[in-house]
């Protein structure tokens, strides 16, 4: 199974909401629910939706703790569309929320996770260094991923949950930083697997859920 490359980079929260309003605009009509909304970009990214975006920080219109919630507080079905784009990584119980987000999303379900093993590649390679959201650091962090994943276990995260939800897959494709396209080409001659490949060098993974009756 092929996936589909887009070279983006997201340096701040900003960008990652720029590329969602741009790529997946389509997506996003009628209520739209975006979970881990931070500073609610999208709002002003992508006019004439009801929007509603929930947080712990940031600028929420719902402040809610995902991991202390049971539940989302909203009925079923409630939202043509639901986002979370690189959330369930931060959460210990991201599999309950995953069932949450499919339960109050009407249509559609866009989802992002990122590829760890991509920011770890370096540190690793040359003995030193480190990568953001894991480590030992002196005080406990306020926030931080949970899990420790390859784009390949991502994608099949996904495609599993076609089999416990009713929900398939209608569109799934990577993000890859922005590189020289003969740094690129060269890159790809050395691993021509792509899965190899896009664990190596992807840093993100989306999929959009088209939810059944």
């Amino acid at each position: 199974m092929s996936i589909p490359v887009i070279q983006a980079s997201f340096t701040k929260r900003l960008d990652r909401s720029e590329f969602i309003a741009t790529h997946l605009r389509k997506y996003l009509s009628g209520k739209v629910l975006d979970v881990g909304c931070d500073e609610a970009h999208l709002r002003r990214l992508v006019p004439g939706i009801q929007y509603t975006g929930i947080d712990l920080g940031g600028t929420p219109d719902v402040v809610l703790d995902l991991e202390a919630a049971e539940r989302l507080p909203f009925g079923d079905r409630a939202f043509d569309a639901v986002l979370c784009s690189d959330v369930l990584e931060h959460l210990d119980n991201l599999h309950r929320v995953f069932a949450e987000l499919v339960r109050v999303s009407g249509r559609w379900l866009v989802m992002s996770l990122p590829n760890n093993w991509s920011n770890a590649r370096r540190p690793i390679e040359r003995g030193s260094g480190s990568f953001a959201h894991y480590g030992l650091p002196l005080d406990r962090p306020s926030d931080r991923h949970k899990w420790f994943f390859g784009l390949t276990e991502a994608r099949d995260f996904f495609y599993g949950q076609e089999i416990r939800f009713p929900i398939r897959v209608v569109e799934c494709f990577a993000n890859e930083k922005r590189r020289p396209a003969w740094v690129v080409a060269l890159r790809r001659m050395r691993y021509r697997d792509q899965l190899r490949y896009l664990n190596r060098y992807a840093h993100t993974l989306w999929a959009v859920f088209e939810r059944g009756a």
